[in-house]
């Protein structure tokens, strides 16, 4: 999948749901994020070890009852050493109880149009229908890096040590990133990897190389190689298959006459940036830009209404196209708003 648009350039046997094992993580670590740009929570707080995250197997960090760690050791234990203890940590943190986290990972899901996922914990652990697809995990991996690309700053973490304060005192603990393509493949950048006796090897692998994000998604790999060869494999095709257009400098917007306003004119501005996906070798230097924008509105005008488009043209034939929006209100002149208006044009004159 090519991140910034969804387009995906390869796929085989995308929809079979399949237990996932630690790639559960991605989901676990963007309802984190989500909580911290809602200022739920912050990276500097302190996160309490409950009895039941303690008793986390499989991948962990040996989180103790009553240890602290700051959210920010948190998100490194689980996106570096995929910390089974580390997660159920955050998500009793976030939502007081695991089992409320795991009810929000599934509506999240959800929202992402993820139609073969269903989350029973939040790492990834086998259990009965605990299961998602290639393309469901695809869909979550694009939201997350799009969303906080800031995640790279801890997926790309090769080593580090974290401190456990416990009762018994001070010790170190050493964090070696599970995803072996951050040394192994130049141009990798993440995200999460897994493994379980159902599962077997899974991997979530994003790279960027020339303004190009990808995401390859394998699972039920036979051996931690084969899923890092095969994702590698998906990657160099993506990346010798596709490249992409972004209009970082579309034409400058004047202002817009409003008839019957408070305001005589508002300015407008452009919805998003334009970007296009090309996989079959095209020109992209032939695109052209054909502005749509009406030259007069009638009052009243909400900001944000759309007031015109950009459409974008190659060979001829409409590529897409961006909305220009009302960047500000204008309500409906009023007859005292007139008589001002009236009055000081007169003295104004006179």
């Amino acid at each position: 999948m090519e991140a910034s648009t969804g387009t995906i350039l390869y796929e085989k046997d995308p929809d079979t749901p399949r237990p996932p094992a630690s790639v559960t993580k991605i989901m676990t670590m963007l309802l984190i994020f989500d909580a911290l740009e809602e200022g739920k929570i912050h990276l500097d707080d302190t996160v309490p070890v409950s009895e039941h995250a303690a008793s986390m197997g499989g991948s962990q960090v040996f989180l103790e009852v009553g240890e602290t760690q700051s959210v920010d050791t948190m998100l490194k234990c689980i996106s570096v050493a995929s910390a089974n203890d580390a997660c159920v940590c955050m998500a009793e943190y976030i939502c007081g109880s695991e089992e409320e986290f795991v009810r929000q990972m599934n509506q999240r899901a959800k929202e992402l149009g993820m139609n073969h996922t269903t989350f029973i914990n939040c790492n990834g652990l086998d259990a009965d229908g605990h299961e998602t697809s290639a393309r469901d995990i695809a869909l979550m991996s694009k939201e997350l890096i799009t969303k906080y690309p800031q995640i790279h700053d801890y997926c790309t973490i090769w080593m580090e040590n974290i401190t456990h304060t416990t009762r018994k005192g001070t010790s170190e603990f050493g964090l070696t990133n599970t995803n072996k393509l951050i040394r192994q493949y130049e141009y990798a950048t993440g995200l999460k990897t897994g493994s379980t006796g159902l599962a077997k090897f899974c991997v979530s692998a994003t790279a960027k190389k020339n303004d190009i994000e990808l995401i390859a998604v394998i699972l039920g790999a036979d051996n931690s190689k084969t899923r890092f060869q095969d994702a590698v494999t998906l990657l160099n095709y993506g990346f010798a298959s596709c490249q992409i257009y972004k209009d970082y400098s579309p034409p400058k917007l004047g202002k817009i006459k409003i008839i019957g306003g408070v305001k005589e004119n508002i300015p407008c501005k452009y919805k998003t940036t334009f970007q296009y996906l090309d996989t079959n070798g095209q020109n992209l230097s032939a695109i052209t830009k054909h502005l749509e924008l009406k030259k007069e509105l009638h009052a009243p005008i909400q900001k944000g209404d759309s007031v015109g488009n950009l459409i974008y043209k190659l060979n001829g034939e409409e590529i897409g196209r961006i909305q220009i929006l009302a960047a500000v209100s204008s309500d409906k002149a009023s007859f005292w708003d007139c008589l001002k208006k009236l009055l000081s044009f007169y003295f104004h004159v006179a």
